[in-house]
């Protein structure tokens, strides 16, 4: 009877721990949705643990700033070997951001135009051949290069005073939900040039399959001032590991619109200083041409003697260094 009970008791334990796997087999899935949204409600009403929850926090703000990091590091190598280069840019570089459509050819026919028109106008003038031929080679080699950097720095200043603006629509456009890259196109059609210009090389190389870091990168190649180069910089880490881009957009045409006041308070401070150096600049050449009213034939002799020539030339030589020395000391960098 007892080896019986005993059976009878194996069986039904046995049975019971079978119905119970099945069971727990057949409801695991229910259980562990309930099990994960159990947890979900603790961490919503704070009643979850607060090393877990801090321990997921610093485990994504780490990743977040290896990201970061590792995007920093990775732009910085690159602005390394650009800025080797932008200290010599090339001619078709400088030309293009200028903002003119000249090739190399275009600029070697220019170039001797304008040098053979200034030999022709100074020895017409009644200058010697060799004083010609000088000034000749001088407007060869320097006066388009001169109209060049001219124009390059005049494009320069106006994408600095349009940016601003630009950096402001799409703080706004971001705020308001809009893409970044419908922000660029709003851009690229209603801002004023040359901003209008650069941002529609950027729409039209993202349309070519061209990611948008990568477009905004090309950014400060054709405007190289600090303000694109950070511009580029907030996109590209903004892409990679997110971030708020109209914060950092917002900080940046702040910055701009500070550098405009204060560039205007430099240049009224200057102004008596620039002032005193343009009429100590210009006085020597008044005084020569109301000598030559006044007596022709004592002013000519520096231009038709040789001790003159020598006479006038060291003198302009000396009144250059002079006027470099003065501008340098009222040009301000800020």
């Amino acid at each position: 009877m007892f080896g019986s009970l005993t059976m009878l008791i194996a069986v039904v334990g046995l049975a019971t721990l079978s119905a119970g796997s099945l069971a727990y087999a057949l409801l695991y899935g229910r259980i562990q949705r309930e099990d994960t949204a159990e947890r979900r409600l603790d961490i919503v009403q704070g009643r979850a643990p607060v090393e877990a929850v801090r321990g997921r926090g610093a485990g994504d703000a780490a990743r977040r700033r290896k990201s970061v990091q590792d995007t920093l590091k990775e732009i910085e190598e690159k602005q390394k070997a650009k800025s080797k280069r932008s200290k010599s840019p090339p001619l078709s570089l400088r030309i293009e951001q200028a903002g003119l459509s000249w090739s190399r050819r275009t600029f070697l026919l220019i170039s001797i135009a304008c040098g053979l028109v200034t030999f022709v106008v100074v020895w017409l003038a009644g200058a010697p051949a060799y004083a010609a031929a000088a000034l000749g080679v001088a407007g060869l080699l320097g006066v388009p290069r001169w109209i060049v950097n001219y124009l390059r720095k005049r494009r320069m200043k106006r994408f600095l005073e349009e940016f601003a603006n630009a950096s402001d629509v799409i703080v706004r456009g971001v705020k308001a939900g809009l893409p970044l890259n419908d922000c660029i196109k709003i851009i690229a059609n209603e801002a004023a040039e040359p901003v209008r210009s650069e941002f529609r090389v950027i729409a039209e190389t993202q349309g070519m399959g061209v990611s948008l870091a990568e477009s905004v990168a090309k950014l400060p190649e054709r405007v190289p001032v600090p303000e694109a180069n950070f511009f580029a910089i907030v996109v590209a880490i903004q892409q990679r590991a997110g971030g708020n881009l109209s914060e950092a957009l917002g900080n940046l045409s702040k910055v701009l619109r500070e550098r405009r006041k204060m560039k205007g308070k430099i240049g009224a401070m200057s102004m008596e200083a620039k002032a005193s150096a343009a009429i100590i600049g210009s006085l020597p050449i008044v005084v020569m041409f109301l000598v030559y009213i006044t007596s022709p034939d004592y002013i000519m002799l520096l231009f038709t003697e040789q001790l003159g020539n020598v006479i006038l030339g060291s003198s302009a030589i000396w009144m250059l260094i002079g006027i470099l020395v003065m501008r340098k000391m009222i040009n301000f960098d800020y």
